[in-house]
């Protein structure tokens, strides 16, 4: 139920609900309505699952009567379409996936679904998340709310615009090289990459498995931590699960500076140290964007926090890295799609092998197959060692980079994106120019480091986000940051007028 001053927060939701002042059948109802009067300009989700969200919405409400209410319960969310839902279409926004219903769900769906989350729909997005624009989409671009003619980012951007619009309270999103960061900062939202390995990736439709994460997307940083307490924890399904004792991570949020993570050696006498890494002020850069965030470094000084200059060299190496591994990971992970066990299969022809050729060539759209031609080509005889055991080579140094850094200081303070949304069709037919939009997001992925955009302004009118970085498990102390400069600022409180 959008508030008189805009989309309400999970823990304004949950606040009414536990008080009865809304029932959850009428807060998911309002939301309901409130993608009836915008998805046409927004197109935020591939589906939109009313029926499903008013049974759950009617079940919350029996939980949040008999006093069994968690945080999630019965607060309307929209999920990525390429994380599984059990009997809901899981479509990646690919013709390859159209028709795919999951029999089982994701865990992280599993994890709301126990807590009484009420799931309004699975969110449009970059076909297999492969995109910086929610361009790819098989079925129709994704529009920024705050300007329709301009992109959300990508490749979660259905959730971005979707929370960014008043359409879900919350979303969940699905981050390879930056695809939940990106997009928040470009609708003006809060977006997070946990560590790589602290959320189970069970259920998530591969892109890349070494690269891959799931994390939230929401109104501010309160309920960013709210979600990620939900959905982080071991599960033995995951190869790469993190057994690792999880704490709350709203237990940072006082508006105080954080101490140090206990993964941190740079922090002295209890001061949480904030690097600057000049390498990710790159060249070509809008000027606002960079004044935007120079000015939210500025006020990070001015709650306390020591702010110095460090450097990340290997930082120059990370993009081309991750072009390299990302499609070799993912011309392995897609081959499955081969038109025999599931999903798109072209049938006019009695060849099999040609039969295979046709579906690939049909199922999937231009980006991905670009991707496909990429990570085979580096995979393939002859080029194996000067591509991919190279790009791997420079993984190693770009992680050793940020180990050294860690030792200096405590986080790191970067723009997330180096421009602002830019027009729909502006990048399409270059694609290394669309490429580049990732230039800040990418090293994190190749690192398996946490990572958080919050509003820190605006250039031209439109949203600009800070990414703050921390080491691996910090992500308390990157909640506890981001939610000090949150209350010494204005930016989460503007919406889109849509």
């Amino acid at each position: 139920m959008p508030s008189d001053s805009g989309p309400l927060t999970i823990h304004e939701a949950r606040g009414k609900l536990d008080r009865r002042e809304v029932t959850s059948v009428d807060l998911t109802r309002s939301y309901l309505d409130q993608i009836g009067r915008v998805e046409d300009r927004v197109k935020a989700f591939i589906t939109v699952t009313g029926d499903l969200a008013l049974q759950q919405a009617r079940q919350a409400d029996q939980r949040i009567a008999s006093g069994d209410a968690g945080p999630l319960t019965g607060v309307p969310v929209q999920v990525k379409d390429v994380i599984c839902t059990k009997d809901v279409l899981t479509t990646c926004a690919s013709r390859m996936l159209e028709n795919y219903v999951p029999v089982y769900n994701a865990t992280v769906s599993e994890k709301l679904f126990q807590q009484g989350a009420v799931l309004l729909g699975k969110g449009n997005m970059d076909e297999f998340a492969m995109g910086s624009s929610c361009e790819n989409s098989a079925f129709f671009p994704t529009r920024n709310p705050w300007d329709l003619e301009r992109v959300p980012g990508g490749s979660s951007g259905g959730g971005a615009a979707a929370v960014a619009a008043g359409e879900a309270v919350y979303a969940l999103g699905s981050d390879t090289g930056g695809s939940v960061r990106q997009p928040a900062a470009m609708c003006g939202v809060v977006g997070m990459k946990p560590t790589y390995g602290l959320v189970s990736r069970y259920g998530l439709v591969a892109y890349a498995s070494s690269l891959d994460q799931i994390g939230p997307i929401t109104q501010d940083v309160t309920d960013c931590a709210l979600v990620l307490n939900a959905i982080v924890g071991y599960d033995p399904r995951d190869s790469t699960s993190l057994n690792h004792d999880t704490a709350d991570y709203t237990g940072q949020l006082t508006g105080e500076l954080p101490r140090p993570s206990p993964n941190s050696k740079g922090g002295q006498q209890g001061a949480i140290r904030v690097g600057v890494p000049e390498e990710y002020f790159v060249e070509g850069m809008e000027e606002g964007v960079r004044q935007a965030v120079l000015d939210a470094i500025k006020t990070l000084e001015g709650l306390g926090a020591p702010v110095q200059p460090v450097s990340l060299p290997t930082t120059k190496y990370a993009l081309a890295c991750y072009y390299v591994i990302a499609p070799s990971e993912c011309s392995a992970n897609l081959a499955r799609y081969d038109g025999v066990k599931y999903g798109y299969s072209f049938q006019d022809t009695d060849d099999m092998w040609r039969a295979m050729e046709l579906t690939r060539q049909y199922g999937f759209g231009p980006e991905v197959k670009r991707r496909i031609m990429l990570g085979s080509y580096a995979l393939s005889a002859g080029y194996y060692d000067a591509y991919y055991v190279k790009a791997q080579q420079a993984r190693t140094l770009i992680r050793q980079d940020f180990d050294r850094v860690f030792q200096e200081v405590d986080i790191l303070v970067t723009p997330t994106s180096p421009v602002v949304a830019f027009p729909l069709g502006e990048k399409t037919e270059d694609p290394v120019q669309m490429y580049l939009i990732d230039v800040c997001t990418v090293p994190l992925n190749i690192a398996g480091l946490p990572g958080i955009s919050v509003p820190c302004g605006y250039s031209q009118g439109l949203p600009v986000g800070m990414q703050l970085i921390g080491p691996h498990l910090s992500e308390a102390t990157l909640l506890g940051l981001a939610y000090a400069y949150e209350q010494a600022t204005p930016w989460h409180n503007a919406r889109p007028d849509i």
